[in-house]
């Protein structure tokens, strides 16, 4: 069954799983997640809390974010999980966070980086510097993206972790840098890190599929010139996040984070208008390449996602059509320019 409310999505989007709730009986020590206020990172740090929780483990889940919209962090602090408000680029800010022996790194820049490029690269290059000189000696697990890879040919299969970077644009390649500043302080200090490449998780309020899904219920054309993409339900992005904090090793280990199909964007609006019972209108022609990830290795250590594409897709319909909460915040998925 779809969730019902955003009550019940919330929930489903921060339960732990069974391998969570084992991992964190033996994780020890606090876990602090820096920009913590993101689209992930509330059922996230959520998740950790509960799983620590369930597994009898007493631990301090620290949220750490500007906080800059009103109640955002009343969300945290109402399921047990403590706050500091921080703008981490500013001087010093990271000097005066608490100690924590797990670190979960989700700060960073996408949206709006056109235009803001120096920011960019202060917020996804610069910053993780600071932030690996403040915990070299605590494990980190850091969100990176895709995007390192570039385009590839669709009949691929996806990127593989051992496949040469090509980043396009200066969003990718600041990720890029992000990497490797975590790289370097892993090789130097032996800081263990998890490196996530993530190629987008979905919530029923925002996801390539709710980025469609609500092109094909406006009456709005779907452009099919990126052809395919990967995305993941984020209850499963988190479970699977958090459970790479105990694969975090010197040198860094590296995994692709995304769900078990490449997906056909002309074939998922074709479905979606097939459930909303309107028709679809199509722009464009389908590209011989895309951005997409092989996620092998995420399946053999970490687990495979529970929630399908096709349960997904009925999800979305779901929510959509009955006028579910969105967050406004388009993926960009069809950008082939680098440029968001």
């Amino acid at each position: 069954m779809p969730p019902e409310s955003l009550a019940d999505l919330e929930e489903r989007l921060s339960r732990p799983t069974p391998a969570v709730i084992e991992m964190m009986g033996r994780l020890p020590g606090d876990i602090i997640i820096l920009g913590a206020a993101g689209k992930m990172g509330p059922s996230l740090a959520r998740m950790a809390k509960r799983a620590s929780d369930e597994a009898g483990t007493p631990r301090r889940v620290i949220a750490v974010s500007r906080f800059s919209i009103p109640g955002a962090a009343d969300e945290f602090q109402q399921h047990g999980i403590d706050v500091i408000a921080s703008d981490l680029l500013a001087a010093n800010a990271i000097a005066y966070l608490p100690h924590a022996p797990n670190v979960i790194y989700m700060a960073g820049m996408k949206f709006g980086s056109s235009g803001q490029e120096s920011m960019t690269w202060a917020m996804n290059a610069w910053l993780p510097g600071l932030v690996c000189e403040r915990y070299h000696r605590s494990r980190i697990a850091a969100f990176s993206t895709g995007n390192v890879y570039g385009l590839v040919p669709v009949e691929r299969g996806g990127s593989h972790e051992e496949d040469a970077l090509n980043p396009k644009g200066e969003y990718a390649m600041s990720c890029l840098g992000r990497e490797r500043i975590f790289e370097h302080f892993s090789h130097t200090r032996g800081t263990p890190v998890s490196l996530i490449r993530l190629n987008y998780a979905c919530d029923l309020r925002y996801g390539v599929m709710v980025d469609i899904a609500r092109q094909v219920w406006n009456g709005e054309p779907v452009d099919v010139t990126m052809g395919c993409f990967n995305t993941i339900w984020q209850g499963d992005a988190n479970a699977l996040s958090l459970l790479s904090l105990a694969k975090a090793h010197s040198p860094p280990w590296v995994v692709n984070l995304t769900g078990t199909a490449t997906l056909s964007v002309r074939e998922v609006a074709t479905r979606f208008g097939e459930l909303f019972g309107k028709p679809v209108q199509i722009q464009g022609k389908e590209s011989p390449d895309a951005l997409l990830s092989n996620p092998y290795r995420s399946f053999v250590e970490l687990g495979i996602p529970f929630v399908r594409d096709e349960e997904l897709t009925e999800w979305v319909a779901q929510w959509v059509s009955t006028g579910g909460e969105s967050l406004g915040k388009p993926t960009h998925f069809e950008s082939r320019d680098g440029k968001f």
